[in-house]
């Protein structure tokens, strides 16, 4: 009896609904990182990070946009960075 575990048919459909995750994996990683530069960066920029790098590591066909989640997350990191050595702090409002 064949074994169907180990059989292409089975596999295929599990390797694209993989790549379809792992695609909006993706583009969770690239909104959060957006979002990040404008609201909770300390929150946002690690989750958009760690998004970023799972969407890469499944191999996603977005990964143009992974690599932007993951620029974008660092650079929320950064602005986090520069709000507490300006402002001894990270609260900050568009007017300051």
């Amino acid at each position: 009896m064949e074994d169907l575990a180990h059989s292409p048919r089975t596999t295929a459909p599990r390797t694209a609904a993989a790549r379809t995750e792992a695609d909006g994996t993706a583009v969770a990683a690239f909104v959060l990182g957006l979002l990040g530069l404008f609201f909770f960066n300390v929150v946002l920029g690690p989750f958009a990070i760690g998004l970023a790098a799972t969407a890469l590591l499944r191999g996603t066909a977005r990964r143009g946009r992974a690599l932007l989640g993951l620029a974008l997350g660092a650079a929320d990191l950064l602005v986090m960075a520069v709000l507490v050595a300006t402002h001894h702090g990270i609260a900050w409002s568009p007017g300051s």
